[in-house]
């Protein structure tokens, strides 16, 4: 099965190595991996700014570099689930309407490809760490991450998971909410944090690398004894051993 990526700019900008993860696994899935180089975003920091004309002509851009009947696949809850809900909005009844259909068919987050798609649970990996699952506020758009995240993470050998309180509320992130309210955002990061130092976990693992950064930044600014790692690099984690 060939299929196309998308590495979202956050993850291109900032954490490359979610996206090498991402291909090793369907690599190892059976997948041959097509990439465009040409791809850039989907248009969703322009659209929840306001931008609206700004987002189409990002997301124009978007739907022409795949067009084709491949699946798609990313390791981004918001970026999918922006693709498959806001698309609508830009794009209904315009000259790409047919067009942004099939894209919005064919994309799925990481983690729903591989359980809903593939019907793949167990990758064999290896993470001795004790951790919890952060669940992203646009997981349940992108095909219910959270679940499918946990359906994965319970197969990872010595992998400790626990439970984390108020584990679907947000972190604070909000892309442009935690610019224009940083002091509050801040505040919801630290409770989060509180939350996760209270489990014992000394790991994060998310589906979303956007919320990760965003506590990543608050757990260096603190110094906290906390990591954090998207679920592609904990899947990949422990093959070499």
């Amino acid at each position: 099965m060939i299929v196309d990526i998308f590495i979202p700019c956050h993850i291109d900008q900032f954490r490359p190595d979610t996206g090498f993860a991402m291909v090793k696994i369907l690599e190892k899935v059976g997948c041959t991996v097509h990439y465009n180089p040409e791809q850039t975003c989907c248009g969703k920091p322009a659209f929840d700014a306001g931008f609206w004309d700004d987002a189409k002509s990002i997301g124009d851009k978007f739907i022409r570099e795949f067009l084709n009947d491949r699946y798609i696949v990313a390791p981004s809850d918001a970026c999918v689930g922006f693709i498959r809900h806001r698309y609508q909005e830009l794009f209904h009844n315009s000259v790409l309407h047919n067009e942004f259909k099939q894209v919005q068919k064919n994309l799925f987050e990481l983690t729903d490809f591989l359980i809903n798609v593939l019907r793949i649970g167990n990758l064999e990996a290896r993470f001795p760490e004790s951790a919890v699952l952060l669940e992203s506020c646009s997981g349940p758009r992108a095909g219910n991450s959270a679940s499918n995240a946990r359906t994965l993470l319970k197969k990872v050998k010595e992998l400790r998971l626990l439970e984390l309180p108020g584990s679907s509320v947000c972190c604070g992130f909000g892309g442009p909410f935690s610019v224009k309210f940083d002091q509050l955002s801040s505040s919801m990061a630290a409770a989060k944090l509180d939350a996760v130092l209270e489990s014992g976990a000394t790991h994060i693992i998310g589906t979303e690398y956007s919320c990760l950064m965003h506590l990543d930044a608050y757990i260096r600014k603190h110094q906290l004894p906390i990591r954090v790692v998207h679920i592609a690099e904990v899947l990949v984690s422990g093959w070499n051993d």
